[in-house]
């Protein structure tokens, strides 16, 4: 059964100026990663199209992960995210889960879910007192050691990372029936 999912961006919270300049940017680049998943079931959502392992509804839930993760960040510091030196191989396994549409889950729900966490993630950033606001990196083999991400950068990083993968999210799309959503 196709089910179609709402394609328009969360409701934004006002903001001016650079906020929302971001916010705006974040926002087009998950309406295009949203956008490939339009009209799917949830079979086709889950299904490898390339060598990766990446699905539709993969991508989707770890974008939603990536995002959640990095705005506690901004709320918590370092300790909301963990220590990644020291995650064990079922750490790692699960962390691997995020890229996959697990049994019981569905497109519809794993939608839901980004879009609550997009809608958290936009009052934050319309609320903060000063995008200046900064914190050390947690330990991770990918982050230099004592580097500091402010509010502002952790945003430019979440344009970053929803962009790439909305540009793997149409490949997938167009690998799987020829739909492209960006070209």
């Amino acid at each position: 059964m196709n089910t179609t999912q709402p394609l328009d961006a969360p409701t934004t919270p006002a903001a001016t100026g650079e906020r929302a300049d971001l916010l705006e940017a974040l926002a087009h680049h998950r309406h295009f990663l949203r956008l490939t998943t339009h009209d799917l079931t949830d079979e086709q959502a889950g299904r490898r199209t390339t060598v990766s392992e990446l699905c539709l509804g993969g991508l989707i839930k770890h974008v939603t992960s990536v995002e959640r993760n990095w705005v506690a960040f901004i709320q918590e510091g370092p300790a909301a995210m963990g220590d990644f030196t020291r995650m064990t191989e079922d750490d790692w396994a699960r962390r691997a889960d995020e890229f996959r549409l697990l049994p019981g889950e569905t497109l519809a729900g794993v939608l839901e879910e980004y879009a609550e966490v997009a809608r958290r993630t936009d009052e934050l950033v319309a609320a903060l007192p000063d995008l200046d606001v900064s914190h050390p990196l947690p330990p991770a083999p990918w982050n230099e050691p004592g580097a500091r991400w402010s509010a502002r950068r952790v945003l430019l990083h979440l344009i970053g990372e929803t962009s790439q993968h909305a540009g793997h999210a149409d490949i997938i799309r167009e690998s799987l029936d020829g739909t492209k959503s960006m070209g």
